[in-house]
């Protein structure tokens, strides 16, 4: 098993991330074949491992270091986040997701809420295995619970054309930003950093989490099927209000209001005129802007971690979301 291509320029990040996928692979133990291949063929699917690569490269902060418990909890890790993305497309009703189908799309909904369930019940199996104490577990339970309201916070937005850039910080600071802050804080935990460095931790991985999900956004707007794995504007039409559209909107709501209304109606034309709009009023620039401060906001933090090269690591990882061909 083989991590993205991404780490190639990175040799310890990705030997440590196949390891990370072989331990997921074999803790995947399930009766249900349907589901155990369903797993098997998520961790084969292509992910770039962000949130265990942040991790690990966070349990390099402080002086103790044990690779075994390491990998562990970085497996842990990319195992709730599998969990999320698949009750999201439950959620979101998605046909794809990077490129191929959702599991819902292809064997229903119950298929992919049982294995959405089995993926968290494998996460805190691994957890419960190598956390030093209750105390990591608790912290784990609140912040797993923070990723749960962001998704929810989400759907209760559906469709509503008030939706404001506050809301929308909002959202993205419990859906995506939480768990990457739960990385960057775990691994500076793991490695008994200082708690001054575990809070520039859990700083850094908010921010950058901020931008990734702003990035991931505008990708609805400029990537589409073939490069992003699913159609343009493919959230508007699911009543999905990013960030660009929602810059857009700021400027003339009006403009915006009818064609909106048509709910999950809208067609090919609509959603042209609605991208049309978007680039009229800057709302994809605007959104750039912002993911470009909370980036900036990350690296200045990377910078008061103690040197190394999992340091200079990080702040080329860190720099490279902006060109999102990471």
């Amino acid at each position: 098993m083989r991590s993205h291509t991404m780490w190639d320029n990175y040799p310890t990040i990705q030997q440590d991330l196949n390891d990370v996928l072989l331990i997921i692979e074999s803790n995947i133990k399930i009766r249900d074949k349907t589901i155990e291949r369903i797993i098997k063929e998520l961790i084969y699917a292509g992910g770039k491992l962000l949130r265990p690569a942040y991790f690990l490269l966070c349990s390099q902060i402080g002086p103790q270091y044990n690779r075994d418990q390491v990998l562990s909890i970085a497996a842990a890790l990319e195992v709730l986040h599998m969990a999320t993305l698949v009750h999201d497309d439950v959620i979101d009703d998605a046909p794809t997701r990077r490129g191929q189908e959702t599991i819902q799309a292809k064997l229903g909904k119950n298929y992919a809420v049982y294995t959405g369930d089995y993926l968290f019940c494998l996460c805190f199996k691994i957890l419960a295995r190598h956390s030093k104490d209750l105390s990591n577990i608790e912290f784990n339970s609140s912040s797993v619970e923070r990723i749960l309201v962001g998704e929810l916070n989400q759907m209760s937005m559906h469709y509503n054309t008030n939706i404001d850039i506050k809301q929308y910080l909002k959202q993205i600071s419990g859906k995506t930003a939480q768990l990457f802050s739960l990385s960057c804080y775990l691994g500076a935990e793991i490695s008994e950093a200082s708690l001054y460095h575990k809070r520039i931790s859990r700083r850094i991985g908010h921010n950058m989490g901020m931008a990734f999900q702003i990035l991931d956004d505008i990708l609805d707007y400029t990537q589409g099927t073939k490069c992003f794995g699913k159609p343009v504007l493919n959230d508007v039409k699911q009543g999905i209000y990013s960030l660009p559209l929602i810059y857009a909107m700021k400027k003339n709501r009006e403009a915006f209001r009818t064609l909106l209304e048509k709910g999950n109606l809208l067609t090919e034309d609509d959603l042209s005129t609605i991208l049309s709009l978007i680039h009229k009023y800057n709302g994809i620039q605007d959104a750039q802007d912002l993911a470009t401060k909370y980036t900036n906001k990350a690296l200045l933090l990377i910078e008061k971690l103690p040197e190394g090269s999992y340091r200079e690591d990080m702040l080329l990882i860190t720099g490279s979301l902006l060109n999102r061909d990471l």
